[in-house]
């Protein structure tokens, strides 16, 4: 069953054989969707479940006021993910709309029917002209294991850093029993303490610690299990890219998560560079030619691109020579690091590019 949005429909007949173009606004359990005509007439707009039945009466509404082939969908990365999946094996190309700006938003207002509008404005003036992710194929996977991984290491720190804090304020004689334990032997030792009654603040101690204990246990477990799954799948997937001096399974993974399972959407290497935020950006003023870091992209996968450099110059002659040529020149030390991760995005697209093209997935399921 679908639901009126704001209304904003145009009292026009709809003409079937009419190239239209959608915009959707997407929520956790709605998504609004609106139609505009190629000559920017507002035809509806619409509020749909956001589930299997919503998709299809969303896609049926829109392809009953004329031709749809395009689509403008609001966060294909997140609350839109399952419907960009959707639009797009209906044969949709599917373009990713960023947020109109808080200033437009003041003058203009915000509904949810008016961001969808908007989404369906921005792919017909090509100001939306980025192809959204696909999220079906391997970096989908590697996108939710390392999220798992991440979550577990995550709690696994905490659980450790309550477990001290609490044998910091136990009793002096709990406390010095495990004094010289190494990181590991404590977290065994205070696992393996015996169950008691909660009669002193000790017994409360032992039991809390032997809690805490058994949850770092399981975390350190889940998290392995996740990062032998992660490396099965990049080594299947993209087995060159492990191959490069200084990329890990986890550089790796935030990577080809960057990319997505289409980067061919990306066009270039540079295109990627700018995804990952490391493309130089003109600063250049009167007589003055220079460039500066990038604070846009990516972060997760330009803070990937600083630990392989890193790594690199730490390791690696030929970057360490050219670092050293580079100070020679002039070069600040985050110059030539910002320099060295342009080479390496340039570097990995190529093999990304190759691992994920549909011409090797279709060999690969052959």
């Amino acid at each position: 069953m679908t639901h009126s949005a704001d209304d904003h429909t145009v009292p026009a007949k709809a003409d079937v054989h009419e190239e239209i173009v959608l915009g959707v606004d997407t929520h956790a359990d709605m998504h609004v969707a609106a139609v505009i005509t190629v000559m920017g007439v507002l035809l509806g707009t619409q509020a749909f479940p956001a589930t299997a039945a919503g998709y299809a009466a969303l896609l049926d509404w829109a392809r009953g006021h004329g031709r749809l082939r395009r689509a403008g969908v609001e966060g294909t990365s997140s609350h839109g993910t399952a419907l960009n999946r959707y639009l797009r094996r209906h044969d949709l190309q599917v373009l990713e709309v960023n947020r109109p700006d808080r200033a437009r938003r003041r003058r203009r207002g915000k509904t949810d029917a008016v961001d969808a509008e908007n989404a369906a404005r921005a792919v017909l003036s090509q100001q939306a002209t980025a192809i959204a992710k696909t999220g079906d194929g391997a970096v989908e996977m590697i996108r939710m294991l390392k999220v798992a991984r991440d979550s577990a290491i995550k709690a696994r720190t905490q659980a450790i850093n309550q477990l001290r804090a609490v044998l910091m304020r136990a009793d002096p004689t709990l406390r010095d029993t495990m004094a010289a334990l190494g990181p590991a032997t404590l977290i065994r030792t205070c696992a393996d303490l015996p169950t008691t009654e909660h009669h002193t603040i000790d017994d409360t101690a032992r039991t809390v610690l032997r809690m805490l204990a058994r949850r770092i246990l399981a975390m350190t477990e889940e998290a392995r299990a996740h990062e032998r799954t992660l490396v099965a799948i990049i080594t299947a997937r993209a087995p060159k890219l492990l191959q490069q001096y200084g990329i890990g399974p986890d550089t790796a993974a935030a990577l080809l998560i960057t990319a997505g399972d289409n980067p061919d959407r990306l066009g270039s290497e540079a295109a990627f560079a700018a995804l990952c935020g490391v493309n130089p950006i003109e600063a250049s003023s009167g007589k003055t030619v220079r460039h500066r870091l990038n604070r846009g992209g990516d972060r997760r996968s330009n803070s990937a691109l600083y630990t392989i450099v890193v790594t690199r110059l730490g390791r690696d002659a030929r970057t360490r020579a050219y670092a050293e040529r580079r100070t020679t020149e002039g070069k600040s030390k985050k110059e030539i690091i910002r320099c060295l991760k342009r080479y390496v995005a340039r570097e990995v697209f190529p093999i990304i590019n190759e691992a994920l093209s549909p011409a090797d997935i279709s060999a690969a399921a052959a």
